[in-house]
């Protein structure tokens, strides 16, 4: 029987290249991904008018905005895998998802930062002003959308980075977190917390600290498992299968705290690498004598 890219070959072409109509495939993932965004973005602004206006509905123009970038997630996870399934990996196909990327995954979720978690504020105590909170507001949710952008150059021009903290050999890890899962703590948060605009200074400034927290994590150059390493055509192993059915269970019975816990443990896991990293170093440095001869010394 026939996979997948056997069907999507031309049997025309000597060099057994794939369809025309076979580019189109992941490009409709692509341009479905850019339509989740916008439609973020527009019910972003629904949800602020319909605040601002006194209506009863906000919450819900949130909640459609925050399972939109949810959504947007999942297809991105999917174009790259069926280009390189189908063989139609292409420098198109490469920039089209990362300009659909800097909308649904960079102005989308800053867009939605801020008219959720800023727009409708408090005032907080003096010296300080709601101006001045708003102006954070706006440089901050700039910030995480100029950081995503620049996460993305990087990545198109990296040839096999080294993260700063390297793993193993022959894993493979993102550089510094990904504006996907980046977009998703925004999108979890929002989706979880029931999708009502924050109205608490505190809570707002809380907020501007997780954003300028992202915005470094793009930036850097810590380790962050990829999982490009699981293929869905080969065979999983029994245990893999299971926690599959659980999680996808989970989600289907508890959408909102699982999918928040989901998105703040992948962010976690970079920091406690990171950290876990700097300690062993430090531990091995400590437990390496300095003041004996060195071992070749000895043997002189």
């Amino acid at each position: 029987m026939k996979n997948l890219r056997e069907h999507l070959i031309d049997p025309q072409s000597p060099d057994r290249k794939p369809r025309r109509a076979a580019y189109a495939l992941p490009t409709f993932f692509t341009a479905g991904n850019v339509f989740l965004g916008f439609f973020a973005i527009m019910e972003s602004f629904r949800g602020a008018m319909d605040h601002a206006a006194g209506g009863a509905s906000a919450s819900e123009h949130f909640a459609a905005a925050a399972q939109a970038v949810g959504w947007a997630v999942g297809l991105d996870g999917l174009d790259g895998r069926i280009a390189r399934m189908t063989n139609t990996v292409s420098d198109f196909g490469r920039e089209m998802d990362s300009m659909a990327d800097v909308v649904t995954f960079g102005i989308a979720p800053a867009v939605m930062a801020f008219a959720w978690g800023m727009q409708f504020t408090s005032a907080p105590p003096a010296p300080f002003t709601i101006e001045q909170l708003k102006g954070a507001g706006y440089l901050l949710s700039f910030l995480y959308l100029l950081c995503g952008a620049m996460r993305l150059a990087r990545f198109n021009i990296s040839i096999n980075p080294v993260p700063k903290n390297p793993g193993r050999p022959g894993r493979k890890y993102f550089i510094g977190l990904a504006i996907p899962a980046a977009a998703a703590v925004v999108a979890s948060i929002i989706f979880a917390a029931g999708s009502t605009p924050l109205t608490s200074w505190q809570f707002s400034v809380a907020w501007l600290a997780l954003l300028a927290l992202l915005s470094f994590l793009m930036v850097s150059t810590w380790r962050y498992p990829s999982f490009k390493d699981i293929s869905l055509l080969r065979p999983q192993s029994r245990f893999t299968l299971v926690i599959a059915a659980v999680l996808i269970y989970l989600i289907w019975a508890m959408p909102r705290p699982v999918l928040l816990a989901i998105a703040l443990a992948y962010v976690l896991s970079g920091i406690l690498i990171r950290v876990g990293g700097l300690l062993k170093r430090r531990w091995r440095g400590q437990s390496t004598p300095t003041d004996q001869p060195r071992p070749e010394a000895q043997l002189g």
